[in-house]
């Protein structure tokens, strides 16, 4: 019988049809748990910061305390802001926080309109630093080369910074947050919101559903024409 030269071909196409409505399925609910990752780091944004804790993650924002060590600094990346005046080189500014235990963290203060660093004149004594922390970057094959002479990198690596610094420093950084400078500020500007994931699973959700629904279509088609061959 005709029919039975479709049994092979429609048991992979039902095979594979519901494994397409299997990883729309998981889409969903990876979108579920995303928008509980988004609304934890809103909400994290809007609370008041909180005391940096043993395994800190980038989704918090957190304050330590500690003191400014004084004439130590580095420029991170080359990044062009534009102004009135026209596009304006510069870098993110960074610099060592001593804390009470003795523990060194480095401090992306923001960016500012320099090509050397140059130490902020930091008051003395305890002071807190609010941002979020960032893991170690891994040189890409395009990332410039680091000029540590001139206290200039281009890979956002801690270790590495606080080694020319002459520190030991912990193994991540803390980006700052806060306000903003006036304009034509010679100050840092420093992140105005906490990193946030990716969320396109809805349309991965509705990719693998809509090839499922074209699956459907093919087969029809393919079964048809196989039949009305014989």
């Amino acid at each position: 019988m005709n029919w039975r030269r479709l049994v092979v071909p429609g048991i992979a196409a039902f095979v594979t049809f519901w494994l397409l409505i299997g990883l729309g399925v998981w889409q969903l609910h990876r979108l579920k748990w995303k928008e509980g990752i988004l609304a934890a780091i809103h909400q994290a944004e809007i609370s008041a910061p909180i005391p940096l804790p043993a395994h800190p993650t980038p989704f918090e924002k957190v304050s330590i305390a500690g003191q400014w060590i004084p004439g130590k600094a580095a420029l991170y990346g080359d990044e062009v802001h534009d102004s009135p005046n026209g596009p304006v080189p510069g870098g993110e500014l960074i610099m060592p926080l001593r804390r009470p235990d003795g523990q060194v963290v480095l401090v992306d203060l923001g960016w500012v309109p320099k090509q050397i660093p140059v130490p902020l004149a930091e008051p003395e004594g305890l002071t807190e630093a609010v941002g979020y922390v960032h893991a170690p970057v891994t040189p890409g094959w395009f990332a410039g080369t680091d000029d540590p002479k001139r206290g200039l990198y281009y890979t956002l690596d801690p270790q590495k910074i606080g080694a020319f610094m002459g520190l030991q420093v912990a193994p991540y950084m803390l980006i700052a947050m806060g306000e903003l400078p006036p304009p034509g500020s010679m100050a840092p500007q420093p992140a105005q919101s906490l990193p946030t994931p990716p969320n396109n699973h809805y349309e991965y959700a509705l990719t693998w559903f809509g090839f499922a629904l074209v699956l459907v279509f093919e087969f029809f088609f393919f079964a048809r024409k196989r039949l009305l061959d014989s």
